[in-house]
């Protein structure tokens, strides 16, 4: 039975328990339990390479003392077991420095058991244990990959700019950064960890070599993440491609510490990020930034602070909205400095639909080095592939698509010599950014007015020009209905 078939089977038998409510939910008992089941797979490993292996999780609540037995506990007592000694033992490990503990409580500490029936609890627990076995390569390749999966299913409802950032996106910028061997790189709202599992794969690929590299590497890898999901399935991923002891992935707010706090010694060489747009903060969270950029805007608050976090020298690749690109006020103060601090090299202008189905918003990936101030910024449209008017869940970004960008890109070190104008690529110099107040929204000059002829792209066009003409009328009625109510209020107080 294949893995994406036996989580499929999981999901239909915690879809007849009342206890779980919606795909989130779903998703999060099913990590918890995998979480359990992966580490033990791992703890075999580790037990084979080294006889003073000892577990930083009590006997009794080893996945193999208590779920491995296809016959073992089952009904209440399973469910007795999980709410009463497994969840509480587990949010209150000692750590007394290990590490390990320290990891295994902060993935449980917002954990939590919704399933009401102890016999469906066992029927999942059966399903994960016979047909999943992390320690077979094949299986852990292909878990990986179903992984991805269900960290796109979770991610399938999008709320407050939160995203699943597609693979193809995520190992384009790591491939551009090109994180080295020792450079540390930081994603400071890391999500499930698509950013960080890039960045393991890029360096092992080109860089590790040796047992002692593999070392180097697991210690430059850092996340931070405010939610509990995500925490929990972004530990699940570091385990699953090969950090031993992620406890570098935080569960905190990184926006919550004042952006001063930040000194020299937390400086990164790589960020690597999709932030959170369009959402906003808790109130006063702003209030650790300095007055010219205080917002509620996250994306904004996190991009002052890549700025800060980064190394003179350090290299960056972000995901942002179009918002960002032409918004005014501190955005503007913050365009500003972002041009006077680094050089915002590179702007990838990607077509819409690539978050789709999860949102239409239209977004770019931003490339930029601290320590040098910008000259020229570098604008690239990323074209739709050929036959393509959109992408979808059945047609989604590749990453081979950016093989145009990838051969056009040349290199840093001589100021992009090689890059030339095309119709794709255009250059935009400082001095004319500045004669727009920092607008960065630059359309592709080579590129005329385009009129299409398609009756589906029309129609759409005249249903969205419909919509804003409703709009308009839906305000105008509103604000007579206000000025209507004044005067009346005023008559009555005569």
């Amino acid at each position: 039975m294949s893995i994406s078939t036996v989580i499929k089977s999981i999901q239909d038998i915690m879809r007849k328990d009342v206890g779980v409510d919606g795909d989130a939910q779903r998703i999060g008992q099913l990590v918890w339990m995998l979480f359990l089941k992966i580490y033990d797979d791992r703890e075999q490993e580790w037990e084979l390479f080294d006889d003073n292996y000892k577990s930083p999780i009590p006997t009794a609540m080893r996945w193999r003392n208590w779920a491995a037995n296809p016959e073992g506990i089952t009904g209440d007592e399973l469910k007795n077991f999980i709410d009463a000694t497994l969840f509480p033992g587990l949010q209150n490990l000692e750590i007394a420095g290990d590490k390990r503990a320290a990891v295994i409580r902060s993935v449980f500490e917002d954990a939590y058991n919704y399933m009401k029936s102890g016999q469906l609890i066992r029927q999942v627990i059966n399903k994960i244990q016979e047909g999943i076995d992390f320690n077979k390569s094949q299986q852990r390749h292909a878990f990986g990959d179903m992984y991805e999966q269900i960290l796109k299913d979770l991610q399938s409802a999008g709320n407050s700019g939160e995203f699943y950032t597609p693979r193809a996106v995520t190992e384009f910028m790591v491939d551009r950064v090109d994180p080295k061997l020792e450079d540390s790189v930081m994603d400071p709202a890391c999500g499930t960890g698509g950013f960080l599992t890039c960045t393991i794969e890029h360096k092992r690929k080109r860089y590790v070599q040796s047992p002692t590299d593999e070392k180097v590497l697991q210690q430059t890898i850092h996340g931070v993440e405010k939610k509990p999901l995500p925490h929990l399935l972004a530990t699940t991923n570091m385990i699953l491609h090969g950090i031993e002891t992620p406890d570098q992935i935080r569960h905190d707010n990184t926006l919550n510490r004042p952006y001063r706090d930040w000194g020299p010694k937390e400086r990164v060489d790589v960020i690597v990020a999709n932030p959170p747009f369009g959402g906003t903060e808790e109130d006063g969270i702003e209030n650790n930034f300095p007055a010219e950029f205080r917002t509620r805007e996250t994306a904004d608050l996190f991009m002052a602070l890549f700025i800060r976090l980064l190394k003179d020298g350090g290299r960056a690749a972000v995901v942002l909205p179009d918002g960002f690109l032409f918004g005014e006020g501190m955005k503007t103060r913050l365009k500003e400095r972002l041009l006077n601090d680094c050089n915002l090299h590179t702007i990838v202008r990607l077509p819409n639909g690539v978050f789709n189905p999860y949102t239409g918003i239209k977004t770019n990936l931003l490339f930029f080095t601290k320590g040098q101030p910008t000259e020229n910024i570098w604008y690239y449209e990323h074209p739709y592939p050929e036959g393509y008017k959109s992408y979808s869940k059945t047609k989604p970004m590749r990453f081979d698509e950016f093989a145009t960008e990838i051969d056009w890109w040349g290199n840093e070190a001589d100021g992009f010599a090689k890059r030339v104008e095309n119709e794709q690529a255009w250059k935009v110099s400082l001095s004319d950014i500045q004669a727009r107040n920092y607008n960065l929204d630059i359309k592709n000059p080579h590129v005329g007015e385009q009129i299409s002829h398609d009756p589906d792209e029309l129609l759409a066009q005249y249903a969205d020009q419909q919509n804003d003409i409703q709009k308009l009328r839906d305000q105008l009625k509103g604000i007579l209905a206000a000025a209507l109510t004044g005067e009346k209020g005023g008559e009555t107080a005569k």
